[in-house]
């Protein structure tokens, strides 16, 4: 794993640099000033529309609207939320959360964008099953623009939907599926095998019944793991209340100022910060990918900008308000710069190698370990170049002998001899498995059994969602005759990421960041290009509402009816 991790990381390293996060933002920026800070607007009609206020049986499309936002919340509230948001602490310290904030609510003119350009230009030939995205737009508008340039718009529409396949394979499927036999390996002993197995017969049974029954399943899903999540993370702090003022102020503070290291945190710079605040926050709620354009293109409506500002109501569910949660339950709590886990009695020695400075096998006290667990050192060496700080993250695995168990030390490489900075190691909880231990310290077994059930929950509608995001992207390459292909291959990735090849969150950041990465690169230029008709529309439907042109035609349908998506069909 070794050399394909240094690959991952040097791929990631050449898609994210402060210099396209800045582009990012600045997109975000264009956006919201030149719709008038639409963010105001999507607060206030949104929810009625919603609701089922404007749903017409008769528009086409195969989904309400509450289906179609809950469908594209599944793509994004998700183990991005859980695990993510742990990542980012983890990896930039308190003041990535700020940026993941800023990232939310510049993300929600770009939904709005990019949505509302699908709509526009999305296929309806079936109005029962359309089909949209950005690759829609790229293939249709530059040719009704420029029919020269039509060869463009293709290779466009070519370049997002090979991306969209790819990103939705990594971050939508192999990170919600790692996370879940993690989560699950830490706290019941399954093995990972076992959990992917039957994460992918549960996929590939929702996949098979298309966006209606996705749209069905998500409707469900997605309101009860997030209702429950909330209602355990207000426990929590309230448990931890005097510490929450204390822990957003550090949010803010550390956005602009270096985090010193301390426990099992090994330090932050305001560039870390901002980078893994601004990747996590762009990976949770999906702002820029383009994907929930997808999933909102089979919604029933027709008017585009209707959908595009429910959309808009995306990032704040997701980041401002779950992914907060979860980073002040991580936060007060203390288990991100939390004491060693276990304390050496005799430490081991570094010894130089051809690979780097390699610690000697280390016994481990104890019986409550598991062969392959991943541990991990602080040390102080050479200066760290993410973090501006010396300290490292020096990982490792748990191995059992018949003496026990050990740890076996990766190397490092570093010039100067590396030395141990907290006298212990740490169990290496990543992603999920950071924030059950969260819950777990204010009420043993919370953590187990919420993150357990709701990795699962949120892993099943994050996977299926994109699965339908990945098909839609075969469908615009081979027509229907290229999604048998991709679904078999899409749930096999499911199985893969559970087998243990992906050990470390250096790891797991750079296999969701090349995903993630490839599918911006492609996105962005089409919103660039065509943004300018989605704010035309914009602006025209805003100025038909604020007349009064435009309202409900009917009563909001019954919460069964809505849920159901009865409320639309004729």
């Amino acid at each position: 794993m070794g050399d394909l991790s240094q690959i991952l990381a040097s791929i990631n390293a050449v898609l994210w640099n402060e210099t396209w996060l800045f582009v990012i933002a600045g997109t975000g920026v264009l956006f919201t000033v030149w719709s008038g800070f639409c963010q105001y607007r999507v607060l206030r009609h949104a929810p009625a529309v919603v609701r089922g206020v404007y749903d017409d049986p008769k528009d086409p499309g195969a989904i309400n609207h509450f289906q179609a936002l809950s469908a594209a919340l599944s793509g994004t509230v998700g183990l991005g939320n859980i695990g993510g948001v742990a990542l980012a602490i983890a990896l930039g310290g308190p003041g990535a959360i700020f940026w993941m904030w800023i990232v939310a609510i510049l993300g929600m003119a770009i939904k709005l964008t990019e949505v509302t350009l699908s709509m526009l230009y999305r296929n309806t030939d079936d109005p029962d099953n359309p089909h949209g995205g950005p690759m829609w737009v790229a293939d249709r508008a530059l040719k009704r623009m420029k029919p020269e340039l039509a060869w463009l718009g293709k290779f466009l529409a070519v370049m997002f939907s090979i991306c969209v396949m790819m990103s939705a394979s990594t971050g939508g499927n192999m990170f919600q599926a790692w996370n879940v036999a993690d989560v699950t390996g830490q706290y019941f002993g399954v093995a990972g095998w076992i959990s992917g197995a039957l994460l992918t017969i549960i996929v590939a049974g929702v996949l098979l019944g298309g966006i209606r029954r996705i749209g069905r399943v998500t409707g469900v899903l997605v309101p009860v793991m997030v209702f429950f999540y909330i209602v355990a993370g207000i426990w929590v702090l309230a448990v931890n209340i005097s510490e929450v003022p204390g822990m957003l102020l550090l949010i803010i503070t550390s956005a602009f100022t270096p985090t010193e290291a301390s426990g099992a945190f090994i330090g932050g710079t305001v560039a870390s910060a901002f980078l893994f605040g601004m990747k996590r926050a762009i990976f949770s709620n999906e702002a820029g990918q383009g994907g929930s354009a997808i999933a909102h293109s089979a919604a029933k409506t027709d008017e585009p900008v209707r959908e595009g500002i429910v959309a808009g109501l995306e990032p704040f569910i997701d980041t401002l308000v779950v992914c907060t949660f979860t980073a002040l339950i991580i936060l007060s709590t203390g288990v991100w710069n939390r004491a060693p886990d276990a304390v050496f009695e005799t430490p081991p020695v570094p010894n130089r190698s051809d690979a780097g400075w390699v610690y000697s096998t280390t016994a481990l006290p104890g019986t409550d370990w598991r062969d392959g667990e991943p541990v991990m050192m602080v040390v102080v060496a050479d200066a760290n170049s993410a973090t501006g700080h010396s300290r490292h993250r020096l990982s490792g695995s748990v191995q059992q002998t018949t003496d026990g168990y050990v740890a076996i030390w990766n190397p490092l490489a570093s010039e100067i001899p590396p030395r141990i900075a907290e006298g212990g190691l740490y169990r290496d909880y990543v992603g999920a498995t950071l924030t059950a231990k969260a819950f777990d310290t204010v009420t043993p077994g919370l953590g187990k059994w919420l993150i357990t059930i709701g990795s699962w929950l949120f892993a099943v509608s994050t996977i299926i969602a994109w699965g339908y995001y990945g098909e839609q992207g075969a469908v615009h390459l081979a027509g229907r005759r290229g999604v048998l292909p991709f679904r078999l291959f899409y749930c096999s990735l499911v199985f893969i990421a559970t087998l243990g090849h992906i050990q470390t969150s250096a790891d797991l950041d750079n296999l969701t960041g090349i995903g993630l990465g490839v599918i911006i690169y492609a996105n962005l230029p089409i919103l660039w290009i065509f943004g300018y008709q989605a704010m035309r529309a914009y602006r025209e439907y805003i100025g038909r509402l604020q007349r009064g042109e435009m309202g409900p035609d009917h009563p909001p349908p019954s919460l069964d009816d809505l849920l159901s998506g009865r409320d639309v069909r004729q």
